[in-house]
């Protein structure tokens, strides 16, 4: 069964790398080529992350490096992977080949320069979080004990992201920022975010949260990150399905998507620790769910809700 994650930041790995990982097999990186065809994964989102150390003035610039990465270590040496820059772009994939698209989390690299966001969006960047953890110029993140929205800045971005038809991620974003995304945002999604009624982590997403991207038919894609899976202890796959179940319980069966988080988690599920072993839950997930509701979980519930 073909499979799609919203979520991984293998190229923050290859950047550190300086070039010594190869894509190709390099067992340092959870995503890799050999483990995304033992995986089934149809489509990988890579995502452009900047550590809140790195300088300001230098931020731009190593967004632009994680790129340079993608192009040439992700893309160029390998020819079965293949740069989705616009959603149409999906469908067209052939027999053998792995979809691939940018994402950003956390605009902090373009500061208030609206034309670095349009360059990093014609680069092919098709989703945006507008925040990490910290607050930025254009929100404050969840960690942000202020917790206040978006700034004018921040509608501005996401305006932009409307117009070209890019998804607004609200995985990081204060719960403020959270609601002021959902009512301006025509395509929000979450990119890697689980349940707080079943773990209480504070990058979960509250009942309340969840049933209004359900009411807004928005993709929540489900983490596979132990601390966001169980409150204390070795997490399993079966305590990673509860996240699920939960979405579904709420009437979200149709919303719920993979977003990994591989090669950006410091643990990892038993069973679900790296790319080719996504179908030990697809196998798992057999026990309570239809081939179709799994298909759904896997792959098609994201090509239903594409931007149009």
């Amino acid at each position: 069964m073909e499979t799609i994650d919203l979520h991984c930041d293998a190229l923050l790995k290859l950047q550190l790398g300086k070039g010594q990982l190869s894509f190709s097999t390099s067992k340092e990186l959870d995503v890799n080529l050999e483990r995304l065809k033992q995986g089934g994964v149809k489509v990988q989102a890579f995502a452009i992350y900047i550590a809140p150390e790195v300088l300001v003035e230098d931020k731009f610039d190593h967004a632009l490096e994680q790129i340079h990465y993608y192009q040439e270590e992700v893309l160029a040496k390998h020819p079965e992977m293949k740069q989705i820059k616009s959603w149409e772009e999906i469908h067209h994939l052939a027999p053998g080949e792995i979809g691939s698209f940018l994402t950003l989390e956390g605009v902090e690299p373009i500061g208030n320069d609206l034309t670095k966001l349009h360059q990093l969006l014609d680069l092919g960047v098709l989703s945006v979080g507008l925040t990490w953890n910290p607050a930025n110029l254009a929100a404050d993140g969840i960690m942000e004990p202020r917790g206040a929205g978006l700034s004018k800045l921040g509608y501005d971005i996401v305006t932009i992201l409307n117009e070209r038809k890019v998804l607004t991620d609200v995985s990081h974003l204060s719960e403020q920022g959270f609601w002021d995304v959902m009512e301006a945002a025509h395509y929000p999604i979450a990119s890697h975010s689980n349940a707080r009624a079943i773990c209480r982590h504070v990058r979960n997403l509250t009942d309340a949260q969840i049933l209004k991207m359900i009411e807004k038919d928005c993709m929540i894609h489900v983490i596979f990150n132990p601390p966001f899976t169980v409150d204390e202890g070795t997490a399993t796959i079966a305590d990673f399905v509860k996240h699920i179940q939960h979405i579904v319980d709420l009437g979200g069966i149709k919303n719920i998507g993979f977003g990994s988080d591989f090669d950006g988690i410091s643990s990892h599920i038993e069973g679900l620790t790296h790319s080719g072993e996504i179908p030990n839950l697809l196998t798992y997930l057999e026990k309570n769910y239809t081939t179709e509701a799994i298909a759904g979980f896997a792959a098609q519930n994201f090509m239903q809700h594409l931007p149009k």
